[in-house]
């Protein structure tokens, strides 16, 4: 099997019917689905690794996973490849592109950075259900991106990490956290180089603590400070958050 190569894919998907990313036992998740697309392609066994694994109800408008295979035309002909598996995917998984990379390239430990979007909408809308979380009152924007500020920077994110998860360190780098308006509502963005399980949408809720309940800004380092999930705020709901970018050196 000397000649397998290393291949990343490109990948999108609506999260709403799914279980997350990683396959497991009695539920349906993304990645059985496209590896069950790669074997009728490639006419071989594959086994994706991804970038990350997103939560139930959760989206990604990109994230990269990477597998071995000898075929040819992933080499030859990468848009035809992309044309034919997409052909054998749900509407609501996509392949962007196929890209080969060095063959000791890792599509999750080779990743410098991730980014992710929480969309939340305040007036009710049929199209954006599953998509954006409707929200009845409208947070103090201001004063949560200044709240919002205060996690940039190296930090022990323990806080926002769901109970009993097993991890090498809670410590994540964050560069970027804000929120923007759009035309539905507001967007929150952010940026680190790792993220815990459930920790975008633990922060999302924690800051609405302060734009909606009024705490004060100062509550963000009283959270960070005890280490606990129980003193920062409520998960919001899964469907509102897009994993929306994922970067790498060479690509």
């Amino acid at each position: 099997m000397e000649n397998r190569k290393r291949f990343f894919l490109e990948i999108a998907y609506d999260g709403s019917a799914y279980h997350g990313w990683q396959t497991q036992p009695n539920a349906t998740a993304v990645q059985e689905k496209l590896d069950k697309a790669l074997h009728t392609f490639l006419r071989e066994t594959v086994e994706t690794v991804g970038a990350g694994r997103t939560d139930t109800g959760v989206h990604a408008k990109q994230l990269f996973v990477h597998f071995d295979s000898n075929h040819e035309k992933l080499v030859n002909q990468p848009e035809r490849c992309v044309h034919s598996i997409n052909a054998l995917l749900p509407f609501d998984i996509s392949v962007q592109r196929v890209i080969e990379v060095d063959k000791e390239a890792h599509a999750r430990f080779d990743a410098t950075e991730r980014s992710y979007e929480y969309h939340i909408h305040f007036h009710k809308d049929p199209f954006l259900i599953n998509k954006s979380w409707l929200l009845r009152d409208i947070p103090d924007m201001e004063k949560m991106n200044l709240a919002a500020e205060k996690l940039i920077g190296t930090k022990d994110f323990e806080c926002f990490s769901k109970s009993n998860t097993q991890v090498f360190t809670n410590i994540c780098t964050i560069t970027e956290a804000k929120w923007v308006k759009n035309d539905k509502g507001i967007v929150f963005h952010i940026t680190a180089n790792r993220f815990l399980r459930n920790m975008v949408r633990a922060i999302v809720g924690t800051l609405l603590e302060v734009g909606i309940k009024g705490k004060p800004i100062s509550y963000i380092d009283d959270v960070l400070a005890s280490k606990s999930r129980s003193q920062a705020g409520t998960s919001v709901p899964a469907h509102g958050l897009y994993l929306t970018k994922v970067a790498y050196t060479y690509i």
